[in-house]
C-alpha cells in the first residue's frame, strides 16, 4: 500500500463517522442539478468499505446513520428555501428543519449498514470484498428505501436511482426502488476495482484461503459487472397504438413565471391572471387541452359557498377562463375547493384539479390525496400552533386528502391520470390500475423549492413515466414544465424562471409494463431475491 492509502485508512479508523458524513454529502451531488454521479459511486463505495471495517454491528449502524445525515442534509437543502416564503416562521428555522429531517431519514441507511455488516460478520472472511456483502447492501437499501416511501405517510424524495441521468429499462420490471439496488451494485464493483491485489510473491504462496479469497473477489466483480450490463442495456417494450403520433392529443402547457412571493398577494391577482391569459390565447382554431399549474387561480369555481367567500361569482370566474378557449377546448387547472360545516363555516379545503369546458361547464375533479405534512396540513395542530409553528403554506385551514389516484375521462382528449405536485414522487401510487390513463398530468408549484428542488422533482417524474410506460406532462408556475415521453425522455421543456408555453402533442403510451401491473411487490420481491442470493453466496464462501 502507498503512504496515502495508509493515511486514509488510519483516518477512517479514527474518525469513521466524520468520514461517513462527508461521504454522504458527496453522494448527494449525483442528484440534480449537479449530476455528479461518478462521485456518488465513489462515495457509496467508500461508505461500504467503512462499514466492512467496523468492529461491531452498533458501530456499523452508526456509520450508516452518519452517512445518511450527510446524504439527506445536502440532497434536501432546498427545503430551507420554503421557509423564506412564510412570514409566520423565521427563515433560519428552515435549516433546522433540514437537519432534523436528515437525522430521521438517516435511520434507513443505518439499517442498511447494520444488516450488511451482520452478513459480513457471520458468514464471510474478515478482509476483502465478498459478493454476499454487496448483494446484502443492495437488497437492504431497496427495502429501506421502500419503507421510507410509506412509514409516517412516507417521504420518498430522491431515490438513489435518480442519480443516474439516463434511466434504463430495468425500472419497468423492478421499479425505482429495485433500480436503486443497481446503483449499490455499481458501487460494489467500484470497490472491487479499488481493492489492492496480492503481489507476485503472495500469489506464489500455497495458501488456499488466499487463493479462495482472490477467486471470490474476482467472481464478485464479474457477476456484478454482468448484471449491470444487463440492467443498463435492457430494451424498452412495444409502443401502444391506442394513441399515435398521427392522432395525438394537442396540448398547451402554460408556465406564467409567477414567483411564490407574488402568488398570494391579493393586489397582484389580476396581474397574475393576465400572465396566464396572455400565454393561453389560441394561435389557431384547433381544439386543444389547456394545462395550467397547481393552484393557478384564487377564485372558487364551484357554486354553493356563502357569498362572503367569493371575490367574484363562480359564473364570472369561469367566464374569464372560457374567453381564452376555442369552442371545443378543455382546460385542466389547479384550484381550491372549500369544505363547510352545517353552519357554513369553513372547516377544511381541497387542493384540486378542475376540468373546465369551453361552455363554462365543470367536468370531473381530482382532489390531491398525498398531502405534504407541515406544508398542506399541520400534524398536532393545537400544540404546534401554540408554539408558533404554522404550516409552510399561508393560511390557518388544513387541506383534506382525496381518495387516491384517479383517471379523468376527458372525451376527445383521452383519459388523464392526475398527480398534484409532491404526489408524483411516490412509486407505484400514481395510477388507478383499474382505469389506466393515456397520460399523467402533474400540475405543480415548485416556486418555493429553491434551485435544487425543481430539477430533482422533474427527475422523479421521469421515473414514473418509465415505470408506468406513460407520458407525463408537468405544468408549474416558475419551471420546470415539461413533456416527458413514456421512456422518460424530455421531449419539450421550459426552463426555470421563464414565462412561456408549450404547444405539443401528448407522446404515445406504451403497453402496460410489468411494474404497471404489479407495482412495488416487484421491488420488494427483487430485494428478497438478492437476499436469497446473499445467503447462497455466504454459504459458498464458507
Amino acid at each position: 500500500m502507498t503512504a496515502l492509502s495508509l493515511r486514509i485508512i488510519a483516518f477512517a479508523d479514527r474518525w469513521p463517522k466524520l468520514l461517513a458524513v462527508l461521504l454522504g454529502a458527496v453522494s448527494a451531488t449525483g442528484f440534480a442539478p449537479l449530476h455528479l454521479w461518478p462521485l456518488t459511486l465513489l462515495a457509496l463505495a467508500g461508505w461500504m468499505a467503512l462499514v466492512a471495517r467496523a468492529a461491531r454491528g452498533r458501530r456499523a449502524a452508526g456509520i450508516g446513520w452518519a452517512f445518511g445525515v450527510g446524504h439527506f442534509a445536502i440532497g434536501l437543502n432546498w427545503i430551507a428555501t420554503a421557509f423564506t416564503y412564510q412570514a409566520a416562521m423565521p427563515a433560519w428555522l428552515g435549516w433546522i428543519a433540514v437537519v432534523l429531517l436528515a437525522l430521521y431519514l438517516a435511520v434507513y441507511p443505518a439499517l442498511t449498514a447494520w444488516g450488511a455488516w451482520m452478513v459480513r460478520r457471520f458468514g464471510a472472511p474478515p478482509t476483502g470484498l465478498t459478493l454476499s456483502f454487496v448483494l446484502a447492501f443492495a437488497a437492504l437499501w431497496t427495502l429501506t428505501e421502500w419503507l421510507r416511501s410509506w412509514v409516517f405517510t412516507g417521504f420518498a424524495w430522491n431515490p438513489l436511482v435518480a442519480t443516474i441521468g439516463d434511466f434504463f429499462g430495468l425500472l419497468r420490471l423492478v421499479g425505482t426502488y429495485g433500480g436503486s439496488a443497481t446503483v449499490l451494485l455499481a458501487a460494489g464493483y467500484v470497490l472491487w476495482l479499488a481493492q489492492p491485489r496480492p503481489d507476485r510473491h503472495e500469489r506464489m504462496r500455497p495458501y488456499p484461503s488466499r487463493r479462495s479469497q482472490l477467486l471470490q473477489q474476482l467472481g464478485a466483480g464479474v457477476v456484478i459487472a454482468c448484471f449491470l450490463a444487463l440492467a443498463y442495456l435492457l430494451p424498452n417494450g412495444p409502443i401502444s397504438r391506442s394513441v399515435t403520433e398521427a392522432d395525438g392529443i394537442p396540448i398547451t402547457v402554460v408556465q406564467p413565471n409567477i414567483g411564490q412571493q407574488d402568488k398570494w398577494e391579493g393586489g397582484k391577482a389580476d396581474t397574475n391572471f393576465a400572465k396566464l391569459a396572455r400565454l393561453t390565447t389560441p394561435r389557431d382554431d384547433r381544439p386543444r387541452l389547456i394545462l395550467w399549474p397547481e393552484a393557478a387561480v384564487p377564485d372558487y369555481l364551484e357554486r354553493g359557498y356563502p357569498s362572503v367567500y367569493y371575490d367574484r361569482s363562480p359564473a364570472e370566474a369561469r367566464a374569464r377562463l372560457t374567453r381564452l378557449m376555442n369552442p371545443d377546448d378543455v382546460m385542466l387547472l389547479g384550484a381550491l375547493k372549500l369544505e363547510l360545516d352545517k353552519t357554513g363555516d369553513v372547516v377544511g379545503a381541497r387542493n384540486a384539479v378542475m376540468t373546465v369546458h369551453a361552455d363554462g361547464r365543470l367536468g370531473p375533479r381530482y382532489d390531491k390525496a398525498h398531502l405534504v405534512p407541515y406544508g398542506e396540513y399541520l400534524p398536532m395542530r393545537p400544540l404546534l400552533s401554540a408554539l408558533g409553528l404554522s404550516r409552510l403554506a399561508p393560511g390557518d385551514i388544513d387541506f383534506w386528502p382525496g381518495p387516491g389516484a384517479r383517471t379523468l375521462d376527458l372525451g376527445a382528449f383521452g383519459r388523464a391520470g392526475l398527480q398534484i405536485c409532491y404526489e408524483i414522487i411516490f412509486s407505484g401510487q400514481v395510477v388507478d390500475r383499474d382505469h389506466r390513463p393515456d397520460f399523467i398530468f402533474n400540475p405543480s408549484n415548485d416556486a418555493w423549492f429553491g434551485s435544487w428542488g425543481p430539477p430533482q422533482h422533474l427527475a422523479q417524474a421521469r421515473l414514473r413515466a418509465i415505470e408506468e410506460g406513460l407520458p407525463v406532462i408537468r405544468a408549474t408556475p416558475t419551471g420546470i414544465s415539461a413533456v416527458i415521453d413514456a421512456d422518460g425522455r424530455i421531449v419539450e421543456s421550459l426552463p426555470m424562471h421563464a414565462a412561456g408555453r408549450i404547444d405539443a402533442l401528448v407522446p404515445p403510451a406504451r403497453a402496460p409494463t410489468l411494474f404497471a401491473r404489479f407495482g412495488n411487490i416487484l421491488s420488494v420481491g427483487f430485494a428478497l431475491l438478492l437476499l436469497a442470493l446473499t445467503i447462497a453466496f455466504r454459504r459458498s464462501g464458507r
